[in-house]
């Protein structure tokens, strides 16, 4: 058991969402970002993706607000994976996705999980941001199992968005 942080914090993009200005949710609507597992790596200080990773990993275009589609509810669709939004020169889109991630991860969207032994946590990661929490990984170990279900398809062919490519 870590006794000082290991925590996850889980932000809630449906309720950020909800909450958004209908001036923003008007910008927003239709606006593709790209996911991609290098400009997540690289956002932690990691730089040495080779040519051949970057071309097995492309990023992959999802919307900026995806609608669940088993609700019918619309969510915001950001994390520090998103490398850029399209069509946004790149001190636009960085602007963008930090005023939505400073948004989505204000306290009243958040709920913070101190772990505990057989704890069992789910969540819908379509629409909820996650992230742990520092703690001493030298002094102690962190045992956690994960089980990913996937999605049907990316969310631009779930709301038959045509990307350009």
């Amino acid at each position: 058991m870590v006794p000082i942080g290991g925590h996850t914090e889980f932000a809630d993009q449906r309720a950020a969402y909800d909450a958004l200005a209908p001036e923003l949710k008007a910008k927003l609507r239709g606006l593709i970002a790209e996911h991609s597992i290098e400009a997540s790596r690289r956002r932690t200080g990691f730089m040495e993706f080779s040519a051949e990773e970057a071309k097995r990993l492309p990023p992959v275009p999802q919307l900026l607000v995806r609608t669940i589609p088993q609700t019918g509810r619309k969510s915001l669709y950001v994390a520090s994976h998103v490398g850029c939004i399209r069509g946004f020169c790149a001190d636009e889109s960085e602007a963008l996705l930090q005023q939505l991630l400073a948004h989505t991860t204000q306290r009243q969207f958040v709920y913070i999980h101190r772990w505990r032994v057989n704890d069992l946590v789910m969540w819908d990661n379509r629409c909820t941001m996650h992230r742990g929490t520092d703690f001493d990984d030298m002094r102690y170990v962190r045992d956690m199992r994960r089980t990913t279900v996937s999605d049907i398809a990316n969310t631009c062919e779930q709301e038959g968005v045509a990307v350009p490519a």
